[in-house]
């Protein structure tokens, strides 16, 4: 269903954002995406809303838009190594940083899931709590980074199958947790992070 109450088109109208969001922080395999997204400022989509209470119909057929709509777009992945080299929180972060570089139109001002980021590249920016809930240009990150994390995940089954990625998409799940203590760890999972269930079974 829609949403019934419209997310805020922008926080200061005029200027030029960019949200930024990520997906993949809480899985303890495969890597952590991030987008960043400036939409047009009269973009609206009743669809349109915190990735993770939309369908996944609803995130394909948003995230086609997205891509069609915004006045620039970018995704950017980190790898489960670096995740491991830096943590989960500096990984997320970088991801963003390098969304927001990638973009093909320089924001004025950045609008960023949550209450963490580091200063770059002289961008003013703003953390909000809740902000995919909030703003749209943080909703469609949170899109494109939602399903593009997922479409790699699904592919990273064919080639892992008995662990349900295309399913659980690397989070620790009962299915996941069965299937790591029975199979082992691969190169995919997050040295970095393991749930209590794995502790007997580090790499």
């Amino acid at each position: 269903m829609p949403r019934k109450v419209q997310l805020l088109s922008c926080k200061t109208p005029g200027v030029l954002e960019a949200g930024c969001d990520e997906a993949g922080r809480g899985p303890i395999a495969g890597p952590v995406f991030a987008a960043a997204v400036i939409l047009p400022p009269d973009f609206f989509h009743p669809l349109l809303d915190d990735s993770k209470k939309m369908t996944p119909a609803h995130r394909e057929e948003l995230r086609e838009v997205i891509q069609k709509e915004a006045v620039s777009w970018a995704v950017e992945m980190v790898s489960v190594e670096e995740i491991d080299s830096i943590n989960i929180l500096n990984a997320s972060i970088a991801g963003m940083q390098r969304a927001v570089a990638k973009l093909a139109v320089k924001p004025e001002f950045l609008l960023i899931d949550g209450n963490r980021f580091k200063p770059f590249g002289g961008y003013p920016y703003q953390t909000v709590v809740h902000g995919d809930g909030t703003y749209a240009s943080i909703a469609a990150a949170s899109v494109l980074a939602k399903t593009y994390r997922d479409h790699y995940m699904k592919n990273l089954a064919q080639e892992y199958p008995r662990y349900g990625w295309d399913r659980n998409m690397g989070y620790p799940t009962a299915e996941h947790i069965r299937a790591v203590k029975e199979y082992g760890y691969t190169e995919h999972h997050r040295k970095s992070f393991h749930p209590k269930e794995l502790e007997l079974t580090l790499f």
